[in-house]
């Protein structure tokens, strides 16, 4: 059995909602896990099993929109912390004697499995962007070459990339393999439904939004606008894992920022998706196309009244599509995880024989 560090990207809920499904995996397969992670991910994460808090790089966001210059100020003013990290957990994982790396978009720990020679697995969708041959609107293009280079330098050198995806591509790059999301097991495991009621979900409050919501014949439940409480047609809900996952396996549609693992559920659970990416986060934006390339629903930058009438109208249209997608569990990702460890672990082995 190997002993694996494991660094999970904290920037969202989405890096560690479906790293807690791998690593559950991998402690019923006997291996030992060592956790790092930062902000939300070590929030998430600490429920259930001991995490090393490390930096980690985060995002501003102003009404729904990723501000650049407050990101690269923030993260400057804390850059010593990451040195910091890094040192601490080189400590920590000689201590361990790990024998291997998994990083699902997490630099810290990329970096470090590099200074140790040590075998790297990536396990994130971000390098279905580089590594699988994909189009997108030419009007992103400034933001896909940005978003290229952010992914090319999280977690570069990698003796694997397992590329997650809810659409098909061609893998472009060797030692890459495209696999089904990763879906957590309450998911796996519901039945949905269909109410009356449409989610709403935004990464930061969204007046805009909020004004257009009340101007539509529809009953939303809306999650991530900072309130609580009943304004007409909408209903505001504060944060809550349980809520949400109920509210989303029985809601009729979904209209939401654009992250891949609410995409991913949705998508699994047959509900028909409103796309609106958060604005300067190619990721978002590129999730949102391949949502409206594959049938599943309309991709907008910007939102009006008419447009979100005209998606509940053909939501019928939607739902016939989404009846085809193909819907996986998580086998096999585990499965080529599984085959990857067993050769790369004692190849770690060995390195370390050779050092000492």
């Amino acid at each position: 059995m190997a002993t694996i560090l494991y660094g999970v990207n904290g920037e969202g809920s989405g890096h560690s909602t479906r790293a807690k499904e791998v690593i559950l995996h991998l402690q019923e397969q006997g291996h030992t896990v060592h956790v790092a992670s930062s902000d939300r991910g070590l929030r998430n994460l600490s429920e259930f099993l001991e995490v090393t808090e490390i930096y980690g790089l985060r995002f501003a966001y102003v009404n729904n929109r990723v501000r650049y210059e407050r990101t690269v100020a923030k993260n400057l003013i804390s850059a010593p912390r990451a040195a910091r990290s890094v040192r601490k957990l080189g400590g920590l994982a000689k201590e361990w004697d790990v024998d291997l790396v998994c990083t699902d978009f997490e630099p810290l720990t990329c970096h470090l499995g590099h200074q140790l020679r040590l075998p790297i697995i990536s396990i994130d969708n971000q390098h279905c962007l580089t590594n699988a041959s994909v189009s997108y609107p030419k009007e992103f293009r400034r933001d896909a070459a940005a978003a290229k280079l952010v992914t090319r330098l999280m977690t570069p050198r990698a003796n694997a990339y397992l590329a997650i995806s809810f659409f098909p591509a061609k893998v472009k790059k060797k030692n890459t393999y495209l696999l089904p999301p990763i879906l957590r097991r309450q998911i796996l495991d519901t039945k949905p439904s269909t109410g009356g009621h449409v989610l709403v979900y935004v990464t930061s409050p969204s007046p805009d939004l909020a004004a257009l919501l009340r101007r539509v014949r529809c009953e939303f439940l809306c999650y991530g606008f900072g309130r609580e409480g009943r304004d007409n047609n909408i209903t505001y809900k504060k944060p809550s894992a349980t809520d949400f996952l109920k509210d989303l396996v029985s809601c009729k549609a979904v209209i939401a920022n654009t992250g891949f693992s609410l995409v991913s559920e949705a998508l699994h659970l047959g509900k028909p998706y409103l796309g609106v990416p958060v604005k300067h986060q190619f990721e978002q934006v590129f999730n949102a196309f391949y949502l409206e390339q594959s049938g599943y629903g309309p991709f907008w930058q910007d939102l009006n009244k008419e447009r979100i009438e005209s998606f509940l109208f053909n939501l019928d249209s939607y739902r016939e599509q989404l009846a085809s997608y193909p819907r996986q569990d998580n086998s096999l990702l585990f499965a080529k995880l599984d085959q990857l460890i067993a050769q790369y672990a004692q190849r770690g082995t060995k390195v370390k024989s050779a050092r000492v």
